[in-house]
């Protein structure tokens, strides 16, 4: 009976510490923050979506210092005007020598760098080391396929993916905001020249492998490059390899001449089968297995050696000219 007493007494105990904790939390609660918070809510739902602002247009920005930590990021050694540079763009550096001109600075001190030769410079460097990297990665592709995957990786939406997470929205100097896919791929070009007059052209050629050449990893090479015509490539490369005539053979068939019809097609070369595809007809089916050979003789499958990220190609198989 005790001890009934005793559980009773602890439980009138917790419970009436809950209360008042429940009540000091209710005392701490202020009871204008409800209709504050609404009424802001409902202010910003009457304005409507905003632009978004420059945070270059903040009280607290550095331009020095978000240079500065943009290539401590990178982990590179850049020269702070070479850097600056590459960040500026031709049309607002135009805007700025108007504004300099009509408050009368005199004509010397108008003159305002941008980015532009840098541009033209690291996009000279990305395409000379992209196309080395793949020569050396996959020389079993022909010119073709290291064409097709070269664009891929220099395109404006690869390049524009790669600026954008290195953080050079912020830091990019243009007359419109926030900078389009095309201005933050001239960005990433003007920083790579910027990179190769501040340390030289090696650092470059590590920076297109490190932050492009990379955009390859885990990627299936058949959605960036498919051949054009692949039956009539394969009998070229056969002819090529003194292979003997490709031949195409159906394997397998199931719901013929109906709307789930499935075929299977082997391509053989010398009694040797050299890949084998499926497809809705005959037609798909057979292009599907050139595909599949051209793989095989391209080393472009799946469960190929992945791309070695690490080399270092001297600058001499790299072509500049």
């Amino acid at each position: 009976m005790s001890f009934l007493c005793s559980a009773a007494g602890l439980l009138a105990r917790v419970k009436l510490l809950e209360g008042s904790t429940t009540e000091q939390t209710r005392r701490n609660i202020k009871r204008w923050v409800s209709p504050t918070l609404r009424e802001l809510a409902h202010r910003q739902k009457k304005l409507g979506p905003q632009k978004p602002e420059r945070r270059a247009g903040f009280v607290e920005w550095n331009q020095r210092s978000e240079l500065f930590a943009f290539s401590q990021r990178l982990g590179e050694s850049f020269k702070v005007s070479q850097l600056q540079r590459a960040f500026t763009e031709k049309s607002f550096a135009q805007r700025e020598e108007d504004r300099r001109r009509q408050l009368g600075i005199e004509e010397s001190d108008l003159q305002m760098p941008h980015n532009s030769d840098l541009v033209e410079k690291g996009q000279h460097i990305a395409h000379a080391y992209v196309e080395a990297f793949l020569q050396h990665q996959l020389p079993k592709v022909p010119n073709d396929g290291h064409h097709a995957i070269t664009s891929f990786l220099l395109s404006t939406e690869t390049l524009a993916h790669v600026s954008s997470h290195l953080g050079t929205k912020d830091l990019i100097q243009s007359t419109v905001y926030p900078p389009s896919a095309e201005s933050l791929a001239k960005s990433l070009y003007a920083v790579i020249g910027a990179l190769a007059s501040s340390s030289g052209i090696e650092k470059a050629f590590l920076f297109v492998r490190d932050f492009i050449c990379t955009q390859l990893n885990q990627r299936d090479l058949l959605e960036v490059w498919t051949p054009q015509d692949p039956i009539q490539l394969l009998e070229n490369i056969c002819q090529e390899r003194k292979l003997g005539e490709a031949e195409p053979r159906l394997l397998a068939d199931c719901g013929k001449n109906t709307v789930l019809g499935a075929y299977q097609v082997g391509i053989y070369a010398n009694r040797q089968l050299l890949g084998k595809g499926f497809g809705e007809d005959l037609k798909t089916a057979t292009e599907t297995a050139a595909i599949d050979a051209l793989q095989s003789f391209f080393d472009t499958r799946d469960n190929r050696r992945p791309f070695d990220f690490s080399i270092h190609l001297k600058p001499k198989s790299v072509r500049l000219d």
